[in-house]
């Protein structure tokens, strides 16, 4: 049987996928289809025909699950702001929890356990950074989210899942955009000015930094656009321009120019202040990173005469949050411009027993014998681990390894490896935080100890 576009079927949802949709089967030929949940039974129209599989939209509702979510907004299912809004929240922690399951029966440890995920202490309106595109449609400016797999903004103002005062400044700013009739980017013609609006909010103290990304240094109406905004927002600090003359997927440049105020603002997570600048790695649910990091902590066991490498350290939270409990630790990450943060954050927190350096961890173990280390922290981008990295690790008998995840495909890659090398799970566990409500993504700490 061959299926065609704009094809209409009856389909049984039989599972939901990784990327939160549901699954079903016609003919044996598997069809991916958004905001639908297991045990529904809807009926739709094919949207997109590939060699092995297809995707469909739903027409309508024949049978709806228990587990569903009235309030559900088509925009954010279409860009993929919040692919699991449709999913009840603790129906979501469950998913998140099956995931992991799921990737560890594939590579047959089975008799790992998966502990509930974690909630989030708040639902939606958490997110600490928001990264929004500025374009013109229809004639007219407007703010948005791209739909999935396109170039076409669909215009957003409020974002679900971002702070609200994030939200509510975006606006402010593409009104202000209107006003003067600054021009916005053209991806097509790669014209235009303004390109994205980047926000940053302090959970403690409110702060706000603003950075305008721009395709030219010259920007038309500049400092009215300024003094509009700090007139209208107190909270803003800090108002940086990030040039960025490249047509690509990059957001950030590395040129930044302060037009007002400071070029970091101020943050806290276990009590520890963190200064955070416009390009710095940084947790993004600040309610649940404190959580998080004490669920680390205490799974580690640290003791006051450990010496600790943390690994991919960024900005310093992990190894600042762990030096309060163990004798040394060492931090290290490849980007300059973080490190420059950690040894600021460092002394800020008049953290004395840390340093850090620039550089691939792998190619500086050998330069820790004098360090003796005994635990290890990692917390790597989705990617995961190098097996060079885990190679070296083993080699140099790390007998903890602390390991934070924001992507289970990987982490159980990952952990698979260290199982070949000599190290098992510590209490055969795995516990899942939700730093990402409403979406599939999904945090985690797993704690590997040298048989």
């Amino acid at each position: 049987m061959i299926l065609h576009k704009n094809d209409e079927y009856d389909v049984d949802i039989i599972d939901i996928s990784y990327e939160g949709l549901g699954v079903a089967k016609i003919n044996g030929i598997t069809i991916f289809i958004p905001n639908s949940i297991t045990g529904e039974k809807v009926h739709v129209a094919i949207t997109k025909v590939c060699k092995n599989y297809c995707f469909a939209r739903v027409i309508n509702f024949l049978k709806i699950s228990s587990k569903r979510r009235k309030e559900v907004d088509h925009r954010y299912t279409q860009t993929g702001i919040a692919p699991l809004q449709h999913l009840k929240y603790n129906e979501q922690l469950k998913f998140k929890q099956k995931r992991i399951i799921e990737l560890l029966k594939k590579q047959n440890m089975d008799n790992v356990k998966v502990e509930e995920t974690i909630p989030s202490p708040i639902e939606n309106h958490y997110r600490n950074k928001a990264q929004i595109p500025v374009r013109l449609v229809n004639g007219q400016i407007e703010t948005g989210f791209y739909k999935k797999g396109s170039h076409t903004l669909v215009p957003i103002e409020d974002f679900y899942i971002q702070d609200k005062e994030i939200d509510d400044l975006i606006v402010l700013i593409r009104n202000l955009l209107r006003k003067y009739n600054i021009e916005p980017f053209d991806e097509l013609h790669n014209s235009g000015i303004i390109k994205n609006i980047v926000v940053r909010r302090s959970k403690c103290t409110h702060e706000i930094m603003l950075v305008l990304v721009t395709k030219t240094k010259n920007v038309p109406f500049l400092d009215e656009l300024i003094n509009n905004i700090i007139h209208e927002n107190g909270d803003v600090v800090s108002i940086i321009q990030n040039i960025n003359s490249r047509n690509t997927n990059v957001i950030l440049s590395d040129k930044n120019v302060l037009l007002y105020g400071k070029d970091r603002i101020e943050d806290k997570i276990l009590n520890h202040v963190f200064r955070i600048s416009a390009n710095s790695f940084y947790q993004i649910n600040p309610y649940q990173t404190d959580n998080l990091y004490k669920l680390l902590i205490d799974k580690l066991e640290l003791k006051n005469t450990d010496n600790v490498i943390d690994a991919y350290c960024g900005i310093g939270t992990i190894g600042i949050s762990l030096a309060d409990y163990v004798n040394k630790v060492y931090g290290i990450e490849i980007v300059q411009d973080a490190i420059n943060d950690a040894i600021k954050n460092a002394k800020l927190n008049n953290i004395d027993n840390i340093k850090f350096s620039v550089g691939n961890v792998e190619n500086y173990l050998n330069e820790f014998n004098y360090f003796n280390p005994s635990v290890m922290v990692v917390d790597p981008p989705r990617k995961g681990l190098v097996s060079e990295f885990i190679d070296a690790v083993a080699n140099f008998n790390i007998n903890k390894i602390g390991y934070v995840s924001c992507n289970p495909a990987t982490l159980v890659r990952d952990i698979h490896h260290f199982y070949n090398l000599g190290y098992k799970i510590k209490e055969n566990k795995i516990y899942p935080v939700d730093q990402f409500p409403q979406t599939p993504h999904i945090e985690s700490v797993t704690i590997l100890e040298r048989s």
